[in-house]
């Protein structure tokens, strides 16, 4: 693995989105370069705390940029290629890396090589690049074949990622990116529904354009193992503890967060050498705020997902409060158009936005919350201390999710002399036969143990 990973902050955007380019794709209109209202961005972001920038899907495509039609083009909607090239080079100057969406499982039906396909049905060339391609049955659009759809949408078409043109395509237009735009790495959507040789086989190609190079992969379900390794990925997304982060806040139920904890990161954990990317919200799913019975609780999870193995990552907008729920038959909500000193200057959560910038300095500061182990020390339905070690650094993180002060007994494993609050910037006064700790309300602390 890359050790740049390893101390990685990240920030999601999703630009079309965030820039307000129109739904749909209007090939005939001139170039917008909403593109450059990401510079407005670099600043803050810097500020902030932020060290690489995942930006979402920006080839050209039909509609919501998973629908790509050229792998080697912007979308007209978001700028051109020289835009993005100057955009990256921009943030890299400031410090930030940058890596991209790749979209390879599936394409746009107004892809070239499937307008072809339609084009010319059996005659193609292009017939094989496509998976389960049948021209004994009609397709939903009626064409004169039918063919797999990603988990049914049959405007998202699988491309047949065994076929040896197809991969050659895709790698080629991997390889420009990394040439022209000088991208950092690749988040690789749906990769779990991705062939592992064919995952194998990008890595490979990837790590020799340059060594530096990550891929972090879009995995919903299953053993986290099965990816990230020597061979494949660098890190896979970290489902569940994402839907842990919210629900036992929801149920006043830390166990749950803790039993995943202890099964992917503690003595035997699953995952212990692993670095997972951790996050709140994404693109994909109801905003957190939007997911918490109780808005406070945004401070306590945030703290844990922030001090928790693993690599954190904040959707744009949330560190705000900004709400959004997924809808019926879009996502439009969870990917809104913002002007970031609008944004900034109207929100009514400063102390949310203070709190996650101080969560990201301390993340960076210490050894242990990068790299450390992870063992638990106290459990209850609303309080939660762990430990995170790493060489001689000891810190202990402890949570409240109640709405009162509360105290907590507990006992360290080891001998110390003395405690610190990093987080409120308080000695922490704990006799050697009675380990108690007050908490305040909807709050933590995390302490460095010497």
């Amino acid at each position: 693995m890359n050790n740049w990973i390893k101390d990685s902050i990240f920030y999601h955007i999703y630009p079309l989105g965030l820039c307000g380019a129109e739904h749909n794709n209007n090939y005939n209109s001139k170039v917008i370069f909403n593109l450059n209202k990401l510079y407005e961005w670099i600043s803050y972001l810097k500020d902030f705390g932020i060290n690489v920038l995942y930006l979402g899907p920006l080839f050209e495509s039909t509609s919501h940029g998973y629908d790509t039609i050229d792998y080697f083009k912007v979308d007209i909607r978001l700028g051109t290629n020289e835009t993005l090239k100057n955009l990256i080079n921009e943030f890299h100057k400031n410090e930030i890396k940058v890596i991209l969406d790749g979209v390879f499982h599936h394409i746009g039906r107004d892809f070239f090589a499937f307008i072809d396909l339609k084009q010319n049905t059996i005659n193609s060339m292009y017939k094989d690049w496509f998976v389960n391609v049948n021209f004994n049955k009609k397709s939903q659009y009626n064409d004169p074949f039918s063919y797999e759809g990603w988990n049914g949408h049959y405007s998202l078409v699988k491309l047949n990622l065994n076929n040896p043109d197809v991969k050659k395509y895709i790698f080629t237009a991997v390889k420009f990116w990394i040439e022209e735009f000088q991208i950092d790495g690749l988040r690789l959507d749906a990769a779990d529904y991705i062939n592992i040789n064919f995952l194998y086989e990008l890595s490979n190609f990837c790590k020799k354009n340059n060594h530096d190079f990550i891929l972090i992969g879009e995995v919903i379900h299953g053993d986290y193992r099965t990816w990230v390794n020597d061979k494949t990925l660098d890190s896979v997304t970290n489902y569940e503890c994402y839907k842990g982060l919210w629900s036992s806040h929801n149920d006043n139920n830390y166990y749950e967060i803790a039993y995943s904890l202890n099964r992917q990161f503690g003595d035997t954990g699953m995952y212990k050498n692993l670095f997972l990317y951790n996050f709140a919200d994404n693109h994909d799913v109801d905003r957190v705020i939007t997911s918490l019975k109780n808005p406070a609780h945004a401070f306590t999870l945030y703290l844990i997902l922030f001090t928790m193995p693993g690599i954190p990552s904040i959707y744009y907008g949330s560190e705000w409060g900004l709400k959004g729920k997924k809808g019926k038959n879009n996502d439009y909500d969870l990917r809104p158009e913002i002007n970031i000193t609008q944004l900034t200057s109207a929100s009514n959560n400063q102390d949310l936005y203070n709190s996650i910038k101080k969560f990201i300095y301390i993340k960076k500061k210490f050894s242990s919350l990068k790299y450390g182990s992870y063992k638990q020390i106290f459990l209850n339905h609303n309080q939660f201390i762990f430990l995170r070690e790493y060489n001689n650094e000891k810190i202990l993180i402890a949570v409240n999710s109640e709405n009162k002060k509360i105290s907590v007994e507990f006992s360290l494993p080891f001998n110390y002399s003395n405690l610190f609050d990093i987080l409120n910037n308080e000695e922490i006064i704990i006799t050697p036969n009675k380990q108690k700790l007050d908490l305040y309300p909807n709050w933590g602390r995390i302490i460095i143990i010497t």
